[in-house]
């Protein structure tokens, strides 16, 4: 027994010394490596070097013979340059620089001589640079304009550094060169100037660490602070008073910052419109002192569209197209025209394509189409003729299918595969809601580099005139604010009637079709002339169902009957509820002449005087607009949808029942003004996109080359904020994009919330008309 203890003894100790020495010889090992790498970047340097020489060369030989004495300063400083680049070319060059790094190629059991060998210092021999010490964590670097090396982390005063043999010559040269006063006035010639650039271009070294203090615990408080925020929000606490506890943590430290660049005489980095800002820049600071780059959350994937070598790319998604005459086919194609006339970025219009027994429902007239390629000649052509130039912009089309119990175009499949990687740039999301209810794919911030989400459709009220209407519009206000909150960076309003989704700013971002404001001018353009404009009374237009304003429209009339005596009202459109609006008119006795619907800017439409809409259910009423366009009087409900209308003073509203009938006689017995040019501006497509590229920081995207994303200088550096920093809201905006994925998998969850069946990928008629591989073929799915 006891040999047996004395074996196993003797056999543990064997293996732990075994184990100890291939430790230390895989150490050894790895410290070879690393030497010979460094010698062989050096080496590529030198190499590098040997180029920009030859190019200093050619260079100088193209001068103009007005400058002889720079040649003749170049053939002097040839040979010697010819001289240096034989003795850094030789084959040897690596060798001789690890002479004294490579230890013996046996490892023995004393170290002494793999020690001696990592920290023995190079000496300077035959106009090779001096290597310090490498376990001590030092490393060579370039530090000025001239290429002075430097240890780094050591004083200056306290040691001597000497120039690079090549460096030192050429510099030396050069400044002779300079000091000559016969060269006085070739000092900024532009042989020069193509030396210094040569040099700087050798020798870009990497910024130098500054002494940043760390984050203290305030600091970190304060950004967890902020960063907390939504979750904060959801218990109650509201956001001002977070705003207000950051600004108490952090201000503290910010006057700490102020007092010491005011005493040490340098501008702070800290120089922000506001504390997010500041703190920001001062996490950022921190961390690029220690060299960390922050490369994305849990969630996050980079394979995103570089814009940095070509053209920047706007996508435009929307839920409908012509000739679907509704605000979310119209808008978006103004929009990509408009964005694509300044030429300054490509532009891709998507829409959705509906296979012909979809059709056959959606579009009037019985219009059809046998290819995107046929409908796609419609909208142009359509768009042209109101526009009056020809739109530079690609339209494209993804597979979508009719929802008549939602009344609605559902995307089928991922919407995002069909924008090309290459063109993944900025995708801007109309009705983003509506587009990612039921998105089973791709996460549009991942593929894309921003995304802007524009809200046309106020859905909560449409749904709460249904049947457990209030049930279903408590649920979809919650899930509106998890996929708005998880597929966009930022979100427009087109009014306060909408509901508050995170990101969210209010903006209208619509404009008018020109054809509207043309009309009003030849409007303004008679008056003068003494004829007379309007021939008729008042009317309304609008898809016919009960949601668009006519539930309203038929309550007030029928209440004040005897107060409107001999008032007549022609109604246009065609709608689910046609029948039963008309009968319902017809029931209560009112004067309303029901004809089908036709475009406003129809000729029979431009004799009217009053336009009357008492919608409140629309967000920002695109007729409203051009009847205002038109000259019209437009008389409409004191709504948050008609905010933006009120500046004009053709708008009446009105916030009673009797207060309806005041503006009906008084815009029916006065003339409205005409348009001053500022008021049209406000009302056209220009305007609109100024504000849009506004609103939705488009034009700081677009510009972040120039300017650069979130960044600030301080002491001549700039520090990005953009990528720095890991965001606590961005990891939960990621996990709600992940859930929702998980959930939008499932079909049975999809048709239990509404879903049209066979949505979650695309069909075989989609395949056949937009020539397309089956979903199978498209993302195979691997495994079980």
């Amino acid at each position: 027994m006891a040999s047996d203890g004395q074996a196993s003894t003797s056999s543990n100790a064997f293996s732990f010394i075994s184990k100890g020495w291939r430790e230390v010889k895989d150490s050894a090992d790895a410290d070879l490596q690393l030497m010979k790498a460094r010698a062989n970047s050096f080496k590529n340097l030198a190499t590098s070097f040997d180029r920009e020489l030859e190019n200093l060369f050619h260079s100088a030989t193209g001068i103009r013979s007005s400058h002889p004495t720079e040649i003749d300063f170049v053939k002097k400083l040839q040979p010697k340059l010819v001289e240096i680049r034989r003795a850094y070319s030789s084959p040897d060059f690596s060798k001789k620089v690890l002479e004294k790094w490579t230890p013996r190629s046996t490892i023995r059991i004393d170290l002494s001589a793999i020690k001696n060998a990592i920290v023995s210092e190079v000496e300077d021999r035959d106009g090779m640079i001096e290597f310090d010490t490498v376990r001590r964590g030092r490393s060579l670097k370039f530090s000025e304009f001239w290429g002075e090396w430097k240890r780094e982390g050591e004083d200056e005063e306290k040691h001597s550094v000497r120039d690079w043999e090549p460096i030192r010559v050429l510099k030396t040269r050069l400044k002779e060169f300079e000091k000559r006063e016969f060269l006085g006035g070739f000092k900024n010639s532009e042989f020069v100037e193509k030396v210094k650039s040569s040099l700087k271009s050798m020798y870009k070294d990497a910024q130098e660490s500054q002494a940043v203090p760390p984050l203290d615990a305030t600091e970190l408080l304060a950004n967890l602070v902020r960063q907390s925020e939504p979750f904060l929000d959801q218990l109650g606490i509201r956001k001002d008073v977070c705003e207000k506890l950051v600004e108490s943590l952090y201000s503290k430290r910010k006057n700490y910052f102020l007092l010491n660049s005011l005493s040490s005489g340098e501008s702070s980095v800290l120089e922000s419109e506001n504390v997010h800002d500041e703190l920001d820049l001062r996490i950022a600071s921190v961390l690029q002192s220690t060299g960390h780059s922050y490369d994305g959350g849990f969630w996050t994937d980079h394979a995103k569209h570089d814009p940095s070598d070509q053209k920047r790319h706007v996508a435009i998604v929307t839920t409908a197209s012509l000739p679907w005459m509704t605000g979310t086919a119209v808008n978006p194609l103004f929009r990509a025209a408009f964005l694509a006339e300044s030429a300054k970025q490509n532009v891709t219009l998507l829409v959705p394509w509906l296979c012909t027994s979809d059709q056959e429902i959606v579009y009037p007239s019985n219009i059809t189409f046998t290819s995107p390629e046929e409908q796609e000649i419609y909208i142009r052509n359509w768009l042209e003729e109101r526009i009056g130039f020809k739109a530079n912009f690609k339209i494209s089309f993804y597979p979508g299918k009719f929802s008549k119990e939602r009344r609605s175009i559902i995307p089928a499949g991922d919407t995002s595969q069909f924008i090309p990687s290459k063109d993944a740039d900025i995708a801007i999301l109309e009705e983003p809601e509506h587009l990612n209810w039921y998105h089973h794919g791709r996460r549009w911030t991942d593929k894309f580099n921003h995304v802007v989400g524009v809200v046309h459709t106020n859905y909560l009220e449409y749904i709460k005139r249904e049947k457990n209407g209030a049930l279903q519009a408590f649920f979809v206000k919650h899930i509106n604010n998890w996929v708005t909150r998880a597929y966009c960076d930022k979100v427009l309003r087109l009014s306060a009637a909408t509901q508050d989704l995170p990101k969210s700013v209010i903006c209208n971002v619509h404009g008018v079709n020109p054809k509207f404001l043309k009309i009003g001018e030849k409007v303004a353009a008679e008056k003068e002339i003494g004829e007379q404009a309007f021939s008729k009374g008042a009317y309304f237009l609008g898809k016919m169902v009960w949601a668009k304003g006519y539930r309203e429209l038929i309550d007030l009339l029928s209440k004040h009957k005897s107060d409107l005596d001999g008032f007549k009202l022609d109604v246009y459109g065609n709608g689910e509820d046609a029948n039963e609006v008309q009968s319902t008119a017809k029931s209560l006795d009112l004067n309303l002449n029901f004809l089908k619907g036709r475009d406003h800017a129809d000729d029979s439409l431009h004799g009217y005087k009053v336009f009357i809409n008492p919608s409140v259910s629309d967000v920002l009423c695109t007729a409203t607009a051009e009847a205002l366009a038109m000259g019209k009087f437009v008389v409409c409900a004191d709504h948050p949808s008609n905010e933006f209308f009120r500046s004009f003073p053709n708008c009446l509203t009105y916030e009673t029942s009797e207060d309806f009938v005041a503006k009906v006689k008084e815009a029916m017995e006065k003339e409205p003004q005409p348009l001053t040019p500022e008021q049209r501006f406000n009302l056209s497509w220009e305007a609109a996109t100024q504000r849009f590229m506004e609103y939705s920081e488009l034009d700081r995207v677009l510009d972040e080359e120039k300017y650069g994303a979130r960044s600030s200088r301080g002491k001549g550096k700039r520090i990005s904020k953009s990528a720095s920093v890991p965001s606590l809201s961005g990891m939960v905006d990621g996990g709600l994009a992940f859930a929702h994925y998980c959930l939008t998998g499932n079909e049975v969850l999809r048709l239990c919330t509404g879903a049209t069946p066979g949505t979650r990928d695309y069909d075989k008629q989609h395949c056949k008309d937009l020539h397309l591989l089956p979903p199978q073929v498209e993302n195979p799915i691997y495994g079980w």
